[in-house]
């Protein structure tokens, strides 16, 4: 009688992400915080993470942020947005579920833009909960 088939796990979908890149001395900024923080709650499930630009300007590196609030959006590694988004939870919200209906990933050009999701999809794939804020 032959071995029978192994049988296999699918694989989990890729952990969504939102990190917000901005600076401490934004007033945009420091505006959207409380509506990023609101729209984490709504997700309780997805990680939403808070990137002051020069507190950790050793994970952002040589990225070059000129506008802000800057807005990554990934699958694990494969990143699903990238840019400045107006800060109001509605135009959040609705990028998320259009990015739930076309499952096209960006393609990354800037080395630097590259070395940060990746930094930040290794540090989502350590997390237990979903916090806001990278320690």
């Amino acid at each position: 009688m032959p071995d029978a088939p192994l049988s296999r796990t699918p694989k989990p979908a890729a952990r969504r992400w939102v990190a917000c890149l901005c600076a401490d001395w934004c007033g945009t900024c420091r505006d959207y915080r409380p509506v990023f923080d609101q729209l984490a709650a709504e997700y309780p499930d997805m990680p939403f993470l808070w990137l002051d630009i020069e507190d950790q300007a050793a994970l952002v590196g040589d990225l070059d942020i000129e506008t802000f609030p800057t807005l990554l959006i990934a699958d694990g590694a494969a990143l699903r947005f990238a840019g400045p988004l107006l800060p109001h939870a509605d135009t959040l919200a609705r990028l998320l579920g259009s990015l739930e209906a076309d499952a096209t990933a960006v393609p990354v050009a800037d080395a630097a833009m590259a070395t940060l999701v990746q930094a930040l999809h290794r540090q989502v794939s350590s997390m237990q909960t979903a916090p806001s804020k990278i320690p």
